[in-house]
């Protein structure tokens, strides 16, 4: 039987705060919003119903995150975090990793056609 090697590529843009925030301090601490979420481009593979323009729609939210308690819920869409624009999970990650538990961000939250914004203290990645 033949043995398969997988391997994957990780966008540096996605590397680079976490690289500068250990270069800076020593050390990282991955800061942890509690989301399972979905690009937009994903989600006719996974549900065909689902049509939104821009941003991230919550398909699961963490229990034993910050967001347990916050009015945020699955099927909401996060189009920003601290007024930057979000397209893809990626750049939501991204700006997570530039941040440290503990931090306040803002979220922009669409629900249906409702928007509104919630300020969420960032956990930490256990």
């Amino acid at each position: 039987m033949m043995q398969k090697d997988f391997g994957f590529a990780v966008p540096i843009n996605i590397v680079k705060p976490i690289i500068e925030k250990f270069e800076r301090t020593g050390k990282f601490e991955e800061a942890y919003l509690g989301i399972y979420g979905y690009d937009k481009e994903v989600i006719p593979y996974l549900k065909d119903a689902i049509d939104f323009e821009n941003g991230i729609y919550i398909a699961e939210i963490n229990k034993s995150s910050n967001l347990k308690n916050a009015n945020i819920k699955s099927g909401d869409i996060i189009t920003k975090i601290d007024n930057k624009e979000l397209e893809k999970m990626s750049e939501l990650r991204t700006y997570i990793y530039s941040k440290n538990p503990g931090d306040i961000v803002n979220l922009t939250i669409k629900r249906g056609k409702k928007e509104f914004v919630l300020k969420i203290k960032l956990g930490t990645k256990l």
